[in-house]
């Protein structure tokens, strides 16, 4: 997966946990929790969909990685490369 695939993808599970999300108004540089409004369940549910979707473990010591869309994308990039 390319960086675009994996942004596609994010947004995509972001949209399916919370529906009515303004995905189109990210600012990809800021906390995904403070302009979502996500709380820890809904950020549990992401992180499960990124293992149910890819078989992808992440540490809960390596969550602060995820706080925002491009840290999310710089992340993953290694993990997802081969897919």
């Amino acid at each position: 997966m390319n960086r675009d695939d994996i942004k596609d993808a994010l947004l995509e599970i972001i949209g399916d946990i919370d529906e009515e999300a303004d995905l189109d108004a990210l600012d990809a540089d800021k906390p995904l929790r403070d302009q979502l409004d996500l709380d820890s369940m809904d950020f549990l549910d992401i992180v499960m969909e990124l293992r149910k979707r890819y078989k992808l473990q992440i540490p809960e010591d390596e969550y602060p990685e995820l706080i925002t869309l491009n840290s999310c994308i710089k992340y993953l990039e290694p993990k997802l490369r081969e897919i």
